[in-house]
């Protein structure tokens, strides 16, 4: 007679420690749920679009030009625009990835009853990051439309922006992922607060590196934000050079090491 006793669960280490084909259950099951709540997604990414307007066309017809990547002034919506484009990606992958992820882990158990499944813990992380990866896409695409209509897309590269904030938003969904599976409660996310809003404020949103003292140079200059903004900014504005690779390989490695993170995490939180 064969033993139905179950086994316990482990997490794999390798392969399979970074997810496979089956975290797409996950995303099925995120777009299932939020089925009922679509407007709630677009909330996001209305956001940018009033700094854009009030800021950016707003405030930029007080302000004279600024200096851009190569040197030549440029106008202030021209400047302000890519960086908040970079905003909207990482807005969208953070919400998700860390208030989102925490509600389904601590509250809802949903990862508890995912784990009954043959899915496993890494393929929750993957199929979680797959969801802020579309989340934080989507916000960039709206925005991207819109700042269509005010002339900033002059430069051909400018159809790599939406690509690019695909790779924003993945490395900020690694590392919102990888927060959130160490948190405690709620009050907690004060401190993702309190390192996103310097970020946005800081990371030459709306005003150039160069007006900060060298020591606040360099903390902003290693911030994933900023790399994704001078990544957005070169190709909204035509300035390509080699360093964008560089930029981007950050980020990558960001949203590498934040999802296998979180997959170990998982398996240590849900399975132990």
């Amino acid at each position: 007679m064969t033993s139905l006793a179950l086994q316990p669960r482990v997490a794999p280490r390798w392969p399979g420690a970074f997810g496979t084909r089956r975290s797409g259950h996950v995303v099925e099951r995120n777009l299932t749920a939020y089925r009922r709540m679509w407007l709630l997604l677009f909330t996001g990414a209305f956001e940018p679009i009033f700094y854009l307007l009030s800021l950016g066309v707003g405030l930029g017809k007080l302000i004279p030009d600024v200096t851009g990547p190569d040197g030549s002034p440029i106008k202030y919506v021209s400047f302000v625009a890519p960086a908040l484009l970079a905003t909207a990606a990482m807005n969208g992958a953070m919400y998700d990835s860390t208030f989102g992820i925490f509600h389904r882990l601590k509250y809802g158990k949903v990862y508890d009853a995912i784990l009954a499944t043959p899915l496993t813990a890494p393929d929750i992380a993957l199929g979680e990051l797959v969801w802020c990866l579309l989340r934080g896409g989507m916000y960039a695409v709206a925005f991207t439309v819109v700042v269509a209509f005010f002339g900033v897309l002059t430069s051909a590269w400018a159809i790599l922006a939406v690509p690019a904030a695909l790779l924003i938003g993945l490395g900020f969904a690694g590392l919102g992922m990888a927060l959130a599976t160490f948190m405690r409660s709620w009050q907690d996310f004060e401190f993702v607060n309190l390192m996103m809003m310097p970020m946005f404020l800081f990371s030459t949103t709306f005003f150039p590196l160069g007006v900060y003292p060298r020591p606040l140079q360099l903390f902003v200059e290693a911030t994933p934000l900023y790399q994704g903004i001078e990544i957005v900014r070169g190709l909204m504005l035509g300035v390509v050079e080699p360093a964008l690779a560089l930029r981007a390989l950050y980020l990558a490695v960001l949203a590498a090491l934040g999802l296998w993170i979180a997959a170990r995490r998982f398996g240590r939180l849900l399975l132990s």
